[in-house]
């Protein structure tokens, strides 16, 4: 019979065991981070892709309009979400018309090299596309050289778009 004076109980062994506790503490962490980062194409939350609002909307009510469960699509790895049945329709016969450029990331962070979540209400339509930025202030900046800053964008994206992206 083992009794506290074993030494299965030795002071070594306690260490043993908490060094493995520890590790496998900082291991299931670093596993979560891992998770919440995405290579995806398309800026998604857990509300879906660019945060659960309209694409469509941007163009025609000329505003950012939350999408509804109702009204959904999966493009492109995604789940988008339509204020009506149009919208929906308008989108999935031509999806590439109406998703924001960058997946929805921000534009001014892809002319910047690097990916960055959106605020819905950040956004802009440039020639036709739907453009959306980190927040209001970056849009101001955004707006003051949009064409030098899409063009660096569309220079960026080919090589942004498959890199790790932390929200």
């Amino acid at each position: 019979m083992l009794g506290l004076n074993s030494p299965l109980f030795s002071r070594p062994l306690i260490k043993i065991i908490l060094m493995k506790t520890l590790f496998a503490f900082v291991f299931v962490a670093f596993s979560a981070t891992a998770v919440a980062q995405t290579t995806s194409d398309v800026y998604a939350t857990s509300e879906g892709a660019i945060k659960g609002y309209d694409p469509v909307a941007y163009f025609f009510a000329k505003r950012p309009v939350k999408g509804k469960t109702e009204f959904s699509s999966s493009w492109n790895g995604q789940t988008w979400y339509f204020s009506s049945t149009e919208n929906k329709k308008l989108f999935d016969a031509q999806p590439e018309k109406y998703a924001p450029q960058y997946g929805g990331y921000c534009a001014y962070g892809l002319s910047r090299g690097y990916k960055a979540k959106i605020e819905p209400e950040a956004w802009s339509v440039v020639n036709g596309k739907l453009y959306l930025n980190y927040n209001l202030d970056v849009r101001e900046d955004w707006m003051e050289k949009q064409a030098e800053y899409i063009q660096k964008a569309d220079k960026n994206w080919p090589t942004v778009k498959g890199s790790k992206f932390k929200e």
